[in-house]
């Protein structure tokens, strides 16, 4: 069902039935394109957002790309690949990349900058030419439950220089950045997902914590900013960000002079849609100054297009939404499109599909010996002897970061399976004892993955177990390094990325 407001557009030719179709940036379901996104596409619809669901393979992507280029050239393809614990292009592995506190935590621009330029390079093989990342947000609430080692950490200053390097890394290969969470998710103990998140701090503290990442990324070209459906009543006591005409409109583009595309988070977030409605949220971003709307996450059919197109149509002809407002927005969605593709057509990245399969194109390690550099080991009170057989991995999960997702495989056994070959892994969760970690391990050396440790105390208590038992057991750390080091070796990788996990077993194994 497309809801009741349908039937009041039915020339798809129409400039203001096309502009709204322009600020959208639906997804979809399925590794192909459904005929009635390609319709859409045809009709005025400019862009596409991609996710796990939509890739299977390097070939898949590619072929999918194309085929919404053959109905429409200069169609903008994005999709939401951080690298590190969110990843999309590589949702059934794990990332070949470690995320941005990883990359912090080295503090090597030129590093991320690497990692950046050889990411988008695999996404210009493939046809995809738009990335919702980096995320900007300067981490200082370490219960951040949803950006946490997404963010390149907590200092404004460094994650102002590894947003710049991202983003000139990520847009020398041809991909538009799009840097996010505007004005800054860091500071909030709430999941925008599920609810509205408030930031409460003074002005003064926002300019300098906050901001100075996005103030860094606007003097840096960064194509496009994606707004936060947070709450900053020091900004707008109202409104959240990505509805605010104070913050999008008076802030992001009087004050700090950014002339690129905004793009809102995803509408379907509880923190919009429980609020406000879709429709109704979608209306008031466009209003405030957003240039596209991103929805699709969640919800990926053609009703969700064709009620947030007539909304818009319908807000402008009741004169709730200017209709030169929306026209401004759709034409800051081509003048995107329109870089992209001469990018594209000047030849960035490289041969479609090529690039994506790991270890066949130049600059594939570069991954890898970032997540080595991000490694911080601590030794235990007496010298580390690393395991001669099979160790047992207890694996302690906590609830899958709705941004992350939990499709992606993250830990180390797998890794020291390959390296220790018998190593079997154990998952845990809140509800299981030290006891039962012991009983599956026998005589062999435990293996403890965690993941925040520091915001669980679940998780603290199964490791007091563990340690208490078996003072020789690996602490492997693959979230927010904040809990004191412990165990015969404590490993922080600062990141749960595949490669992540590579290093980390090469640690504990002495390879």
């Amino acid at each position: 069902m497309t809801g009741p407001m349908t039937t009041l557009v039915r020339d798809t030719s129409d400039t203001l039935t096309r502009d709204a179709l322009t600020v959208l940036q639906p997804g979809f379901v399925g590794t192909t394109p459904p005929d009635w996104l390609l319709r859409r596409v045809a009709e005025g619809l400019s862009s596409v957002g991609l996710f796990g669901r939509n890739i299977a393979t390097p070939e898949q992507l590619t072929a999918l790309t194309a085929r919404l280029r053959a109905e429409r050239e200069d169609v903008l393809v994005a999709i939401d690949e951080e690298g590190g614990d969110v990843t999309r292009l590589e949702v059934r592995t794990g990332s070949s990349f470690p995320g941005n506190l990883a990359l912090g935590t080295v503090d090597d621009p030129e590093l991320t900058r690497a990692v950046a330029h050889e990411l988008g390079r695999r996404l210009a093989a493939c046809g995809v030419d738009f990335n919702w990342a980096p995320s900007a947000d300067v981490n200082s609430d370490p219960d951040n439950p949803v950006i946490g080692v997404r963010s390149f950490g907590a200092d404004p200053e460094l994650a102002s220089r590894h947003t710049v390097a991202y983003i000139e890394g990520m847009q020398a290969a041809g991909v538009a950045a799009c840097t996010k969470h505007f004005p800054g998710h860091g500071d909030t103990n709430v999941d925008s997902h599920l609810a509205m998140p408030r930031i409460d701090v003074d002005p003064d503290t926002l300019h300098a914590r906050e901001l100075a990442p996005f103030r860094a990324a606007i003097a840096a070209g960064s194509k496009s900013v994606m707004s936060a459906h947070i709450l900053l009543p020091a900004l707008d006591p109202d409104r959240p960000a990505t509805l605010s005409p104070r913050i999008l409109t008076g802030l992001l583009r009087r004050e700090l002079g950014f002339e690129g595309l905004i793009v809102t988070d995803g509408m379907e977030m509880q923190a919009i849609a429980s609020t406000y409605g879709i429709e109704r949220g979608s209306v008031l971003a466009v209003a405030a100054g957003a240039d596209a709307i991103c929805v699709g996450g969640g919800l990926a059919d053609e009703g969700i297009v064709l009620r947030l197109r007539d909304a818009l149509v319908a807000a402008v002809r009741s004169g709730e939404l200017p209709e030169e407002r929306l026209a401004d927005a759709a034409a800051r969605v081509r003048a995107l499109a329109s870089w992209t593709r001469s990018h594209r057509a000047g030849g960035a990245g490289t041969e479609p599909g090529a690039a994506v399969q790991e270890g066949t194109a130049p600059g594939t390690g570069i991954g890898l010996v970032a997540a080595r550099r991000a490694l911080r080991v601590t030794p235990g009170r007496t010298p580390y002897a690393p395991p001669t057989g099979p160790v047992h991995v207890a694996s302690y999960a906590p609830e899958a970061n709705i941004a992350v997702g939990d499709e992606t495989p993250w830990g180390v056994g797998v890794e020291l399976e390959r390296l220790l070959p018998g190593t079997r892994t154990g998952t845990y969760g809140a509800e299981t004892g030290a006891e039962d970690v012991l009983r599956a391990a026998g005589e062999r050396r435990i293996v403890a993955v965690v993941r925040d440790a520091h915001r669980h105390a679940w998780m603290r208590e199964a490791l007091d177990g563990l340690l208490a038992a078996r003072p020789d057991t690996v602490v492997v750390e693959m979230g927010l390094n904040q809990a004191p080091p412990r165990g015969a070796l404590h490993i922080a990788t600062h990141g749960a990325a595949r490669v992540c996990g590579i290093a980390a077993a090469e640690v504990v194994a002495g390879a």
